[in-house]
């Protein structure tokens, strides 16, 4: 076979190309630490590359929902453990003053400005504020959830992040139940259901059930019984409780509950004294009731945390496994082809012998 010069010619310059490139990509990975610097370098490999960091962003945003979200059940932790706390004393005050031994008219007057001072506490708490947003107001987080009276202006409805794909958490209690009681069963309250939609079908039910529970708590807050209240100095007041006319709730109203202490120590009720012990069990029972709910709440968030972050290292452990470069693979590559570039040179001037051309000039 007759070997013509441009034949040897394309086959030196083929040669050096090859071995130009393959120079280049290996100090490119030297630079970059990296295998994979485009997709066409493995592209299966890419491909699972890209996944990983794509659920490496995801877990990341989640871990920042979950931070703020474990922010504001911490706050809320902490602030029904002071309720807890004042609740607990106007318990023993009431206890002090519910026998005639240990309480008259001048001592039960002094306690009820100290039960005065832990309703007007009990209001501040209700009103409490992490930031900018109101953490017992339901969604309503610009509006004050309580005035001075304890009158409720928030909802009901809860604050959910989402921590996991498909998987959302409540980051906080309405005040209507921590402090009113309601929606803890037994006063026909509806509370929200607690699945998130994550389509547009799930949606759509969930704005009709929305709909339809708001009628029926709009209902139940029409058909208030009229019960028995604390005493006065010139016999019982009346006053509004909600409570179901059938089956009453569970739930009591902690304003209520202070309110009436006061007013039966400011008028030496030793009877309504007495009475407000029971309903102070009851209020300190929903208020530990409602921390526990968020200390699980809180717990579940931690798990989720820790999964979350292990997956964030798992992540970066197999995208580094796929797209990271051995360094000393790379420097014996690196040296292995400079030493075959070198002899490529060295012989390509022996195979392009000088033409007829190079005679002429």
């Amino acid at each position: 076979m007759r070997i013509a010069d441009k034949m040897s010619f394309n086959q030196v310059n083929q040669n050096l190309t090859k071995n130009r490139s393959e120079m280049a990509d290996l100090q490119n990975q030297a630079a970059t630490q990296k295998r994979i610097n485009k997709p066409s370098d493995d592209p299966l490999a890419s491909a699972r590359v890209l996944t990983a960091r794509t659920e490496e962003r995801g877990n990341t945003q989640f871990i920042k929902n979950i931070n703020n979200a474990r922010s504001f059940l911490e706050f809320s932790d902490q602030s029904l453990s002071e309720l807890t706390e004042i609740l607990v004393r106007a318990k023993e005050l009431a206890v002090s003053q519910s026998n005639d031994a240990s309480g008259n008219e001048e001592s039960r007057m002094v306690t009820a400005s100290e039960i005065e001072q832990i309703y007007n506490q009990s209001i501040q708490i209700g009103n409490r504020k992490l930031g900018e947003r109101y953490i017992f107001g339901g969604q309503k987080t610009q509006t004050t959830p309580f005035n001075q009276s304890g009158e409720y202006f928030g909802n009901d409805a809860d604050m959910k992040i989402q921590t996991q794909k498909d998987s959302f958490v409540a980051m906080n209690l309405p005040g209507s139940k921590v402090f009113l009681g309601r929606g803890l069963g037994g006063d026909g309250i509806v509370r929200a259901q607690y699945e998130t939609p994550t389509d547009v079908e799930s949606l759509k039910d969930f704005q009709n059930k929305e709909i339809e529970r708001q009628q029926i708590n709009e209902e139940v807050d029409s058909n208030f019984l009229t019960t028995r209240g604390p005493a006065s100095e010139s016999g019982r007041q009346n006053r509004s409780d909600k409570q179901d006319p059938v089956t009453g709730s569970v739930g009591v109203n902690l304003f209520s509950t202070l309110k009436n202490l006061e007013i039966s120590l400011k008028t030496n009720d030793k009877a309504g004294v007495q009475e407000a012990l029971d309903t102070l069990d009851q209020a300190i029972s929903q208020v530990v009731l409602a921390r526990s709910e968020v200390g699980s709440r809180i717990m579940a968030v931690n798990n989720t945390m820790d999964s979350l972050q292990k997956a964030v290292v798992d992540n970066k452990v197999a995208a580094s496994q796929l797209e990271d470069a051995d360094a000393f693979q790379v420097i014996s590559d690196i040296n292995k082809t400079d030493s075959t570039l070198k002899a490529t040179l060295e012989t390509s001037g022996k195979l392009i012998q000088p033409s007829l051309l190079d005679f002429l000039r």
